[in-house]
């Protein structure tokens, strides 16, 4: 009788610690959710304040390498020179590693399909303008996170690189921790010893086996997320995004079974980090529930790794938009761009153009139907207005912003040349590494789709005599109807050799007594005022150098000739 007392008493004592923690467990998770909401809401509108290393950036820009598919791609000497890296960042509102690897994607593949774009603008501005069903798909977005190290599109890869080993020691170790509850509770004094002992040697044996498949574990429990992320969404009700739901649910219902499975592994518990999920996670290491399923769950997604990628596209596209959405919050003006279907006749016309990394930036408008040249002092604005009309196409082509009052233009596809520096690695001089970056843009024009390049100061790594010759034959070759150049340059002379192919711009100063004054402000015509010499005075260079500068320059102006010193 003592006996069955005893039992009944742990019964009940087990009893009450489930009933204690699944209170627990239950009141964690609306906690959560309330932070979840508050949070997203607080993030809508503002500039993103994640940091990332250059190796997470890197695994990052996986996605679109996989999936370029043939498709044109901002290279990496345009991806430098306009700092889209820091433009991504400013974007990046994202809710899953789905959403910046596609955000990425996005910038890095600009569309040459108005119809793709036009639906994207249905996306951004649905979830503009919806903030309960916006909230809805991030908390699912969520489910997946973001995860440091490889990309989402590298652990689907490497699904077929995982190898595949027996499960009977993890049987075996499960038994152990089942004999030990099921004795604990008809002997308790024989179940507490066998207990402790299970608890030793499953644990311990978890801990060897995780070291070893580690990183395809992480591999697997990110995919389940993914899976998990796509069966709540895919049983919203939102009618506006019923393709991308029900693409979810198609494809999540192959892999219902790894889903069912996975309630064994530990990440696809969530991303919350509550009690909850560090109890389970003992629970999890003491049965050896994820080893024992862990194979089982690959085979499966090893047999449907297209309908993976298509869950972590369509996930990403939503993520994305939302993103987009939020940018848009963000900006104190910006256009719906218009686009022109003329292939042999590009053209740009832009009005308040301004650039997404500058504070307080100034606006200027531009029409280019061919070539254009910008001249100026040194630091009065002409690079950052070049990278200025670069950036503002790619986010055209992507996102389907312009930041700007009114935007209509061809579909170009955009290559620079202005930021380079030796080759050290190569051996390369600057002259050889600017030769090389101008002739990939000589060779992608004339293809079947425009090319909007951007040089500046051409070909500055060699003499005045050569570079002058040479940089007006390329940029003559430039100026064909199926490319928009623009040159920004120091060398005056250009603005005359080129005066009936490329329209002439500039910018100016304004020089005092003591400061150089700027106001960036784009005006027509070739410059007419230099600053070199002034900018050594301000400085506080010796006076004696800046005057007989300034004397050399005056008399070379007047003879053409360099004095002798």
């Amino acid at each position: 009788m003592r006996r069955m007392e005893e039992q009944y008493l742990w019964t009940i004592v087990c009893a009450v610690f489930v009933v204690i923690l699944v209170g627990i467990a239950v009141r964690d998770r609306i906690q959560s959710r309330k932070r979840q909401i508050t949070k997203l809401r607080q993030r809508w509108g503002k500039v993103p304040e994640q940091e990332y290393t250059s190796e997470e950036l890197k695994s990052i820009s996986h996605y679109a390498a996989n999936h370029q598919n043939g498709r044109f791609m901002i290279d990496d000497i345009t991806w430098n020179d306009l700092d889209l890296e820091r433009i991504f960042l400013l974007l990046n509102n994202t809710c899953s590693s789905c959403g910046e690897e596609y955000l990425y994607a996005v910038l890095r593949l600009p569309e040459f399909r108005e119809e793709t774009l036009l639906e994207r603008e249905r996306l951004i501005e649905f979830f503009r303008g919806h903030q309960t069903e916006r909230e809805m798909v991030q908390r699912g977005l969520l489910q997946v996170g973001k995860i440091s190290g490889l990309s989402i599109s590298d652990y689907i890869k490497a699904l077929s690189e995982i190898p595949v080993r027996s499960r009977a020691k993890y049987f075996a170790c499960f038994l152990l921790a089942v004999a030990s509850i099921v004795c604990l509770l008809v002997k308790p004094a024989v179940g507490v010893s066998l207990l402790v002992a299970a608890v030793i040697v499953n644990i311990s044996m978890h801990t060897m086996e995780a070291n070893k498949i580690e990183v395809y574990l992480k591999c697997l429990m990110c995919l389940i997320r993914v899976l998990h992320a796509s069966e709540k969404l895919g049983k919203e009700k939102i009618p506006e995004l019923e393709e991308y739901l029900s693409r979810l649910r198609t494809n999540e219902r192959k892999l219902h079974s790894v889903r069912k499975k996975s309630v064994t592994l530990v990440s696809a518990k969530g991303t919350e980090g509550d009690i909850a999920g560090v109890l389970y996670s003992y629970i999890n290491s003491f049965f050896m529930l994820d080893f024992i399923q862990f194979y089982s769950i690959l085979r499966v997604l090893r047999q449907n790794q297209q309908e993976l990628e298509t869950l972590t596209e369509t996930l990403g596209i939503l993520d994305t938009m939302i993103a987009v959405a939020s940018y848009r919050e963000y900006l104190p003006y910006y256009c719906i761009p218009k686009f022109s279907d003329q292939k042999h006749a590009a053209f740009m016309d832009v009005e308040n153009l301004y650039h997404p990394l500058i504070a307080n930036p100034v606006a200027n408008s531009i029409r280019a139907d061919g070539g254009i040249l910008v001249t100026g002092s040194n630091a009065s604005g002409k690079s950052t207005f070049l990278k200025n009309v670069a950036v503002n196409m790619i986010l055209a082509q992507s996102i389907h912003t312009s930041l700007s009052s009114n935007y209509r233009a061809s579909m170009c596809k955009v290559m620079t040349s202005m930021a380079l520096r030796d080759d050290l690695q190569s051996g390369e001089s600057y002259y050889i590494v600017e030769i090389r970056s101008l002739k990939r843009i000589l060779e992608e024009t004339g293809k079947d789709v425009p090319v909007l390049c951007i040089v500046d100061e051409v070909l500055r790594g060699t003499n005045t005599v050569e570079r002058i010759a040479a940089s007006s034959q390329v940029l003559a070759y430039l100026r064909r109807p199926s490319v928009i150049c623009f040159a920004a340059t120091h060398d005056i002379e250009l603005s005359y050799i080129l005066d009936r192919m490329y329209t002439n711009y500039h910018f100016e100063e304004e020089i005092t007594e003591h400061d150089v004054r700027f106001n960036y402000l784009l005006k027509a015509g070739r410059a007419t005022s230099r600053n070199a010499i002034a900018l050594l005075e301000l400085i506080g260079y010796d006076k004696g150098i800046v005057q007989a500068a300034r004397a050399s320059a005056e008399q070379f102006e007047k003879t053409g000739i360099w004095k002798e010193l």
